[in-house]
């Protein structure tokens, strides 16, 4: 039984696996906050030109 659990704690592969998914994970992380920026600076765009338009329009 000792020579089993000590073979266990040796082992790495588990290791490895785990900070694969805490890399992805903080990728798509960063992804998600990446695009919230860019969709949120576009629309506040969008909407400003859409007003000044409207504006050029009512002269």
């Amino acid at each position: 039984m000792c020579n089993r659990l000590s073979t266990f704690s040796n082992e790495e592969d588990g290791a490895v696996t785990v900070d694969w998914v805490v890399l992805t994970a903080a990728m798509i992380g960063l992804c998600i906050a990446a695009y919230t920026a860019i969709e949120t600076s576009t629309l506040g765009l969008r909407d400003a030109v859409a007003t000044e338009l409207t504006e050029q329009n009512n002269f």
